[in-house]
């Protein structure tokens, strides 16, 4: 069986690519999430190393933190998968869209810059797939995703918390289709629970915090900052796989 990692952010992209790579067949030996280290945390979802471990557990899948400064970081990317060539991985799975994703090219173009190189193989499972598609798969599919940032201007803070489900798919559709250039505003999100989750992640404590540096399109951005959470046992498991 093909051992690979998955590029983790937390989020719902990686998670359902992870989902659908094991689905595939591939056997993920670890979540992979680049800490930086002038900030100690994840970017730009700004994940403490704390949360993300405690996400790992939940899901079962060990987790690898890599840590890497600004300058120099596609090295430092190259460098960790050339260690884990070492281990025996062979790929990476990656939860980048094509369709209506307007960085598509620039990001294939990054992927190939550091897989090819190491001769590590790479995967994406929802590259040909839109949006819209993915998002209802999520829903459909069982997985519980919160909103973990979004933008000062067009979401505001109080998007941050709030579930993905049909009503807020709905809501996204409209923003879509009323949108100039078909943009619904800018959001980062965070997966509790799904069939990929042995337990549940439970969020118990957490600020708002507003960053102004972030400046996407000229926008601050609000962020869930996550203080405390705790497992929750489940009373069957969705979804059975075996990570070693």
């Amino acid at each position: 069986m093909t051992e690979v990692i998955v590029s983790w952010s937390g989020g719902k992209d990686c998670t359902l690519a992870c989902y659908k790579a094991i689905k595939s067949g591939l056997k993920v030996k670890y979540l992979a999430s680049i800490i930086t280290r002038s900030t100690g945390k994840l970017w730009p979802h700004l994940l403490t190393p704390e949360v993300l471990r405690m996400q790992a557990e939940a899901i079962g899948i060990p987790l690898l933190e890599w840590p890497s400064a600004t300058e120099g970081y596609d090295d430092n990317y190259r460098r960790m998968l050339g260690q884990l060539k070492t281990e025996g991985v062979e790929g990476v799975v990656f939860g980048d869209v094509n369709i209506g994703n307007s960085f598509a090219v620039k990001h294939l173009n990054w992927i190939k810059s550091v897989c090819e190189p190491t001769g590590m193989d790479y995967h994406l499972p929802l590259w040909q797939d839109n949006r819209a598609t993915l998002l209802s798969e999520l829903i459909d599919l069982g997985f519980e995703v919160r909103i973990l940032a979004a933008d000062s201007t067009e979401l505001g803070e109080s998007w941050l918390g709030r579930k993905l489900d049909k009503d807020m798919l709905t809501e996204l559709k409209i923003r879509h289709s009323l949108s100039p250039n078909g943009n619904v505003g800018y959001y980062h999100t965070f997966v509790t629970d799904g069939p990929l989750f042995k337990s549940r992640l439970v969020i118990e404590e957490w600020d708002r915090v507003f960053d102004e540096q972030a400046q996407f399109g000229g926008m601050g951005v609000w962020y869930m900052d996550i203080k405390r959470c705790r497992l929750e046992s489940k009373a069957k498991p969705q979804f059975i796989f075996c990570p070693n």
